[in-house]
């Protein structure tokens, strides 16, 4: 039975989560449609340009994304404490970039100062700017809209509810990262991570060949308020993405080529343990993702006595180095 979403993401709390939203019925509306035999690929950009425009926009930090022929994954931070620094100016400049309402300059300026000037409005936008659900929904409207018009046609383009997974822990982190990028992969639509289009691993290696990011410089987000990066570097990331990706995955038929260069061993995770976890994220019924202490405290922080997720952290955690 589906959660209230309020008891996995919290209002006005920072934390990690990955997100999962699929087209209705599993359809591939971005993708190639066997009955209209059309290629419907071209929207997959659509959805990767709104995304990085909400990032620069919302109290996210965006990680990681894959967006994919029939779903789209998001792996990201929500920031409560930056939207609650910014002022009231800004928190109306950024709910215009969501929702501008018009194309003409003079009236968008005219439009921030009047909601700048609206304390009740500025309280209501800066809670949305830092809202899973808000966000998620300002991602998939637009594209809606913009596909039910090209297919002259009505109805939902996304399913009503998206799956969210809290991520408590770095290596939790790590692994929501490397399931989504690697999903191109896995789905054998390309072969390696420099072709896995419309990936946010694809972006970051963008990023570091034009020196936007530095490749021996720490893990950081790749568009959204920006983070101190984690104990891994761009370079090593990138280096554990391809090792993953060369590990049959059960139930996947893609891998990128079977030479083996692991890093594992550096970072003293059981390979074994890694690839069960990178695995787990395909469970539909575990709600948090993470250590089993980190669990025990975010059940207790959301009012839980239990939780989808505590054997399934037993296993992948037993005996590893938690990072």
């Amino acid at each position: 039975m589906p959660q209230a979403r309020e008891r996995t993401v919290p209002s006005n709390c920072t934390g990690y989560y990955h997100c999962v939203s699929r087209c209705v019925r599993r359809a591939w509306l971005c993708g190639y449609d066997k009955v209209r035999r059309k290629n419907f690929d071209y929207r997959r950009k659509w959805v990767e340009e709104r995304l990085l425009e909400l990032a620069d926009a919302y109290s996210v930090s965006l990680y990681a994304y894959a967006v994919m022929s029939n779903h789209l994954h998001v792996v990201l931070k929500i920031d409560a404490q930056a939207a609650a620094g910014w002022s009231d100016e800004e928190v109306a400049r950024r709910w215009c970039l969501v929702f501008p309402g018009t194309d003409d300059p003079d009236a968008l300026k005219k439009r921030i100062a009047n909601i700048a000037s609206a304390p009740e409005k500025v309280a209501l936008y800066r809670d949305r700017l830092r809202n899973l659900s808000w966000f998620m929904r300002s991602l998939a409207e637009p594209i809606a809209r913009r596909a039910n018009i090209e297919d002259d046609c009505t109805g939902r383009f996304w399913e009503g509810r998206f799956k969210a997974q809290a991520l408590v822990g770095d290596r939790a982190l790590l692994a929501a990262m490397i399931y989504s990028d690697l999903n191109p992969i896995r789905a054998k639509i390309a072969k390696d991570l420099p072709s896995a289009d419309h990936t946010g691993v694809q972006k970051r290696i963008v990023l570091i060949k034009a020196k936007k990011l530095v490749a021996p410089q720490p893990l950081t987000p790749i568009a959204g308020v920006k983070q101190e990066g984690l104990s891994l570097s761009n370079k090593d990331y990138l280096a554990l993405a391809d090792d993953t990706g060369r590990q049959w995955h059960r139930r996947k038929r893609g891998r990128i080529s079977p030479k083996v260069r692991s890093i594992l061993s550096n970072l003293k995770v059981d390979p074994k343990q890694w690839h069960d976890q990178i695995r787990g994220f395909s469970k539909s019924n575990i709600t948090a993702m993470g250590p089993l202490d980190r669990l025990v405290q975010f059940a207790i922080d959301t009012g839980r006595q239990w939780l989808a997720g505590y054997s399934f952290a037993r296993k992948v955690y037993r005996a590893a180095a938690v990072f």
